[in-house]
C-alpha cells in the first residue's frame, strides 16, 4: 500500500478545500442551525467530479478508486460532516448499488445523471422496526403483470424527500428469508411514493433524512436490480464499500476537530502562556494525533484493498469500527480543550462533537462492526 499522498489525492484535497471555503464554510452555520439540504452544492460537486467518484468515464464519472474518493470525503468532511455524508450516501449506496449490480440498460440510463449531479440518489434499507434486524423487513413487492407494487415505509434514509431516484430494497418472499428480497430502482414522481416526516436531528443537520413512503406504488419490472430475491445479499455487498466511506467521514471530523484544537491551543493563553506548553493539554493533543494516524492507516487499507477487487468484509467494519469510535473521542477531547467556548457556537468544536455520534450508528452500529469482525476471525 502507497503510505504517500498520489497525485490524484493531493489534487482532489486541494480542489475540495477551495470548494469548501467558496461554496460551504459561509452558509454551514445557517444551514445547521435551520436543517436546510442545500441542494445547489450536490449539484456543484457534480460539476467538479464529486459525485460519480468511483462510476467509470464511460458512464459520465471520474473513474477514480476507493483511495481517491476516501480522500475527497475526508476533505469535505473536515470542512461540514454533513455535507461529506450526503456526498457519501450518494456514491457509495444509491449509485453505488447500481454500478455494482445493475444491468448494462439500467447503469446507461442512471449513472450519467448521478455521476453529474443532475440527479441526487437515496437508498431505501433501514425500516422503523428493522434497524440492524434488516431481514425482517415489512415493505413488500407483489408482482402484479410487467409491474411489481410496493407498500411500505423506510426510514432514516438520507435525501429520502429530496432525492430524484432511490435504490429500495423490499420483501419478495418470506419475512426472515435472506433471499426473499428485492432491489428496485423508484423515480421521485411515481405515484404512490413520497418523502415522509423529515427527523429533527443532533447533528449532521445539513444532510436531509427523511422517511420514504410506499403506498401502492406500481414499479415496472424493468426497474428490477439483479435477480428478484438478491436484494439483500446485494445489500450487504455495497454496505462493505459504505463502511469504508463512513470511515472517511469519521477521519475527516476527527481531523477537523483535531486542528480546530491545536490551533486554538496555541492561540490561547492562560497563566501568561499558550494552554499547549500544559502538559494535560498537549498530552490530549498527542492521544487524539496517534488514534487518527491510526484510524487513517485501516482506512486507507481497506480502499486500497477494495480498489485490488479483495474481499473487505472484515477490514471495511474494522476501518468504520475504530475511525468512528475515534472520532467521537477526538470531538469530546475538542470540546474539552475549548473548555467553555466549545459549549459554544461561535466555535467549531461543538458541530464537530454534534456531528461524530452518527458515524457510530449509520451503515451499521459499532456493535453490529464487531459482531461482523468477530464472525470473520472465528470462521
Amino acid at each position: 500500500m502507497e503510505l504517500v499522498a498520489t497525485e490524484n489525492q493531493t489534487m482532489i484535497a486541494q480542489m475540495v478545500r477551495d470548494f469548501g471555503a467558496a461554496h460551504i464554510k459561509p452558509n454551514m452555520r445557517e444551514w445547521d442551525d435551520t436543517q436546510h439540504f442545500p441542494a445547489e452544492v450536490f449539484h456543484q460537486l457534480g460539476e467538479l467530479g464529486l459525485m460519480g467518484v468511483l462510476v467509470p468515464t464511460e458512464y459520465g464519472g471520474s473513474g477514480f478508486g476507493y483511495v481517491e474518493y476516501v480522500t475527497a470525503i475526508a476533505e469535505l468532511s473536515k470542512i461540514d460532516p454533513s455535507i461529506g455524508l450526503s456526498m457519501a450516501a450518494h456514491n457509495s449506496l444509491c449509485t453505488g448499488h447500481i454500478l455494482q449490480h445493475a444491468s448494462e440498460e439500467q447503469k446507461a440510463k442512471y449513472l450519467p445523471r448521478l455521476a453529474s449531479g443532475e440527479w441526487i440518489g437515496a437508498w431505501g434499507l433501514t425500516e422503523p422496526n428493522t434497524g440492524s434486524d434488516a431481514g425482517n423487513m415489512r415493505t413488500t413487492a407483489v408482482l402484479d403483470g410487467d409491474h411489481y407494487v410496493l407498500n411500505g415505509a423506510k426510514n432514516f434514509i438520507t435525501h429520502g424527500k429530496s432525492g430524484h431516484v432511490a435504490v429500495v430494497i423490499a420483501r419478495t418472499g418470506e419475512v426472515g428469508d435472506s433471499h426473499g428480497m428485492t432491489a428496485f430502482i423508484v423515480e421521485r414522481g411515481t405515484p404512490g411514493f413520497e418523502g415522509g416526516r423529515k427527523e429533527d436531528k443532533l447533528g449532521m443537520r445539513a444532510s436531509e433524512t427523511t422517511e420514504m413512503i410506499f403506498t401502492d406504488c406500481r414499479v415496472p419490472v424493468e426497474n428490477v436490480i439483479g435477480k428478484v430475491g438478491d436484494g439483500f445479499v446485494q445489500a450487504l455487498k455495497v454496505l462493505d464499500g459504505g463502511r469504508i466511506s463512513i470511515a472517511a467521514l469519521s477521519l475527516g471530523i476527527a481531523q477537523g476537530a483535531f486542528e480546530a484544537a491545536l490551533q486554538y491551543s496555541k492561540e490561547r493563553h492562560q497563566f501568561n502562556q499558550p494552554i499547549s506548553n500544559f502538559q494535560g493539554i498537549s498530552f490530549k493533543l498527542a492521544d487524539m494525533a496517534t488514534e487518527i494516524e491510526a484510524a487513517s492507516l485501516l482506512t486507507y487499507r481497506a480502499a486500497d484493498m477494495k480498489d485490488q477487487g479483495q474481499n473487505v468484509n472484515r477490514e471495511s467494519a474494522m476501518a468504520k469500527l475504530y475511525a468512528s469510535e475515534v472520532c467521537v473521542r477526538v470531538s469530546n477531547e475538542a470540546v474539552q480543550i475549548f473548555g467553555g467556548y466549545g459549549y459554544t457556537k461561535d466555535y467549531p468544536a461543538e458541530k464537530f462533537y454534534r456531528d461524530s455520534k452518527l458515524c457510530t450508528i449509520g451503515e451499521g452500529t459499532s456493535e453490529i462492526q464487531k459482531l461482523v469482525i468477530a464472525r470473520t476471525i472465528l470462521k
